[in-house]
């Protein structure tokens, strides 16, 4: 069974972005076993110095990567990542599976992006858009994409 996990810093707080989450897992659960993992976001104060920051960025990556194996294939959603149409991701999904990498991690940082460490982590940087996107909808947003990528992979028409 392929494994599916998407980490995020913080909590889903809208009742609609949850139910379109829980849709996407549900679809998903099809292909693969999903797991979403929220960690804490830290609080930021509005006029917070750059020490204060970094610290922060600290402590969120440190929970980030308490929720990564070792075993996972990490894909980093990044500003400065590699932008792919949906059937290149489709086709990076199938090559990892096809290499025996069935452990698949999504990590969504916070509002302040991610440590130096969860970036050294990450096997891949994938870039959603040049669009900035809230975190919340960029977990509906790759959702989303891993499940078209599926669809893709299995030879269905959701694609078109």
């Amino acid at each position: 069974m392929i494994n599916i996990k998407l980490v995020a810093v913080g909590k889903l707080k809208e009742k609609f972005h949850k139910e379109e989450v829980s849709e996407y897992v549900k679809r998903l659960s099809r292909y693969a076993s999903v797991t979403i993992c929220e960690v804490e976001e830290m609080k930021i104060k509005e006029n917070a110095s750059t020490k204060e920051e970094e610290i922060i960025l600290i402590k969120e990556g440190e929970n980030l990567l308490k929720a990564i194996k070792p075993n996972e294939y990490v894909f980093l959603l990044d500003l400065h990542g590699k932008e792919m149409s949906s059937t290149s991701f489709a086709n990076k999904m199938d090559e990892l599976i096809s290499l025996g990498k069935g452990n698949i991690t999504f990590v969504i940082g916070g509002s302040l992006g991610l440590s130096n460490e969860v970036r050294e982590r990450a096997n891949f940087k994938l870039k959603l858009s040049e669009m900035t996107f809230t975190h919340q909808m960029t977990r509906i947003i790759i959702l989303e994409q891993i499940y078209r990528a599926f669809k893709i992979m299995s030879g269905e028409t959701y694609h078109k």
